[in-house]
């Protein structure tokens, strides 16, 4: 079959043959129609995420979306090793494969599954928010924080609050507040004093990085009371590590852990993406694209950014 295959940690995925799969016991093979890029794609695909098994060559591709033996249109994840979601076919554990709501189309759902995922999966599994709570998303300009900024709202957020660099994004999102990350730190300081004073309930953190060095303190300083403040470290598109006084932990309610593979099950990942792939619906939710040809894998690969979500189509 034809796939996008990864020869090389150093360079893009090409359009290459390999091997068919064969599925085993509780598999099927999925024909595929949709799979996008992400930032674990990327990641596994240089060989630098944490969940790289360190076999080449592989065919790249958490997830995506297909259709299965029975003519059944599912959204599928992790298949079977080393084939990934971005080939013509591709073997999936049946537990691994979720029916798709007839209203979201392929492109789309295969575009919001792992950032929406991301999303539901800290805010609904991790932080167990409420409605009525005050929601803080920082990194909110890329297409994984743009859609939890949809469902912390859909969720019953009481309050919003976007953080970025991008001024005209931040504009465009909705958010009952906004926090330009590029102006002067002391200024960022002061007005993260200033939003943690009126509580803070839950943070999902793309970043890390140094707006999280300022964000924590703050959180641990000024936040009212003894409710505790849950943190949720989701990406590190900032830098993968900060300098953090113990301090901080130790004197106030703060929460502090992490959302992902390893931190959640693949069961509880799973039935995240399926919960959000509903509510995608009922939500309205939406997310910006740009649908390549599968083939087109390796002019693709390097022209991706995290505004809009590269997904392959397979034809």
């Amino acid at each position: 079959m034809k796939a996008a295959v990864v020869f090389d940690l150093q360079q893009s995925p090409v359009w290459s043959d390999f091997r068919d799969p064969q599925p085993g016991e509780h598999q099927a093979l999925v024909e595929v129609r949709a799979a996008a890029i992400s930032h674990v794609v990327k990641g596994r695909a240089s060989g630098k995420h944490y969940s790289f098994d360190g076999r080449l060559p592989f065919v790249p591709g958490i997830d995506g979306t297909g259709i299965l033996p029975g003519g059944e249109r599912v959204y599928f994840a992790f298949p079977v090793a080393p084939w990934g979601s971005m080939a013509q076919r591709a073997p999936v554990a049946l537990n691994h494969c979720l029916p798709l709501p007839d209203a979201l189309d392929d492109i789309t759902a295969a575009a919001m599954a792992n950032p929406g995922m991301s999303a539901w999966a800290a805010l609904v599994k991790r932080a167990a928010m409420k409605a009525g709570e005050t929601v803080l998303i920082n990194g909110a300009t890329g297409s994984a924080g743009q859609l939890a900024v949809q469902i912390a709202r859909f969720l019953g957020a009481r309050k919003v609050i976007a953080c970025g660099r991008n001024v005209e994004k931040l504009a465009a999102l909705g958010a009952d507040e906004t926090v330009n990350l590029s102006q002067d730190e002391a200024d960022l300081r002061t007005q993260f004093a200033g939003l943690a004073a009126q509580q803070i309930d839950v943070v999902v953190d793309y970043l890390w990085g140094r707006s999280a060095e300022l964000l924590l303190p703050a959180l641990a300083k000024h936040s009212p009371g003894n409710a505790p403040v849950r943190f949720i470290q989701v990406g590190s598109l900032s830098a993968a590590d900060i300098s953090l006084n113990g301090a901080v932990l130790r004197s106030s309610p703060l929460q502090l852990m992490g959302s992902g593979i390893g931190s959640l099950s693949v069961p509880q990942l799973l039935a995240a993406t399926g919960e959000m792939l509903q509510a995608a619906v009922a939500g309205g939710l939406t997310i910006a694209t740009t649908p390549r040809p599968l083939r087109e894998v390796a002019t693709a690969w390097p022209q991706d950014d995290s505004q809009k979500r590269t997904v392959f189509v397979v034809d």
